[in-house]
């Protein structure tokens, strides 16, 4: 038995975050992936893992031993899929970081399309909110919804987005002489508490100054889906990504304030960690992200 097969069964066991899910996921049985880490342990002459009947963990070692170990690994896979993409063979599994709020929206059939067209490639698709860091967690790559401040990765715009301020004409109706940003301090909001500036928003004046609004929020939600209902519902000014409010923008349900003083620096980014050897299906999977923006506008 080689050592990498022992190395590889390990790794899966780590990431599943135990033998059963390991096991599930790659169709080997619970007592080969135990014999397997336990060859590893043994040849090493450390323990990594910590077994017991209802816990897992990894061991100092472990942790040790896991980080270099799945970048080796992941360099050797990415070699492989070199000289597959050559044989158009796009196979292995691809591990992507997704914010909730880019799968729930319209964009979100991307993935699927993906998905679809890649049939033996298999994908693991995790949708959280929270700031995902790549190496540690072992995503292969991440669509982040953004204005680009992370330099310790690669990253490629895939898409323009901007933000709008909606409300409905009746709520408007009650806050009349809506002339400038700064009158916002006077009106409710619907805050999406996802977002980084929760208590303000940023705004570009025609020099380019930059000035920040404080705003007072009525009611703070962790969804910007949400958030949208609650401005159709006549509760607020909410702050929504177009790709999510568009419909209702496009069909006057909600009207937008101040577009022009909205900074137009933010982004759809595919996000991956520099590699000596770029995997085929990560380049594949980001090529396949921007080709399908520029296709569905």
């Amino acid at each position: 038995m080689d050592t990498l097969t022992r190395i590889r069964a390990f790794i899966d066991v780590v990431e599943a975050e135990g033998f059963s899910a390991a096991a599930r996921r790659t169709g080997r049985s619970k007592a080969l992936l135990s014999k397997y880490v336990r060859e590893l342990e043994d040849e090493l002459g450390a323990l990594l893992l910590n077994r017991t009947t209802r816990q897992f963990s990894m061991t100092e070692a472990g942790h040790t031993y896991y980080r270099t170990a799945s970048d080796i690994l992941k360099e050797i896979d990415n070699l492989a899929d070199l000289v597959r993409e050559n044989n158009q063979q796009l196979k292995g599994r691809l591990r992507i970081s997704v914010p909730r709020t880019f799968v729930d929206a319209e964009v979100g059939q991307s993935l699927i399309d993906f998905a679809k067209e890649n049939p033996d490639l298999a994908l693991e698709i995790a949708a959280d909110d929270r700031f995902v860091d790549l190496i540690e967690e072992g995503f292969d790559v991440a669509v982040r919804i953004t204005k680009l401040e992370d330099s310790g990765m690669i990253a490629r715009k895939i898409s323009d987005f901007r933000v709008h301020l909606c409300a409905t004409q009746e709520f408007l109706d009650r806050y009349p002489a809506l002339e400038h940003p700064s009158d916002l301090t006077r009106v409710p909001f619907i805050i999406d508490t996802n977002t980084r500036s929760q208590g303000s928003i940023r705004f570009v004046d025609a020099d380019s100054t930059i000035f920040n609004v404080a705003i007072n929020g009525t009611l703070e939600v962790n969804s910007p889906h949400a958030t949208l209902r609650a401005a159709l519902a006549d509760l607020g000014i909410a702050v929504v990504p177009d790709f999510i409010g568009r419909k209702a923008i496009e069909s006057g349900k909600l009207l937008t304030l101040f577009n022009d003083y909205l900074p137009t620096d933010r982004g759809i980014y595919a996000v991956y960690p520099h590699r000596r050897y770029l995997p085929a299906k990560v380049r594949i999977f980001v090529d396949y992200l921007h080709n399908w923006f520029r296709k569905n506008g």
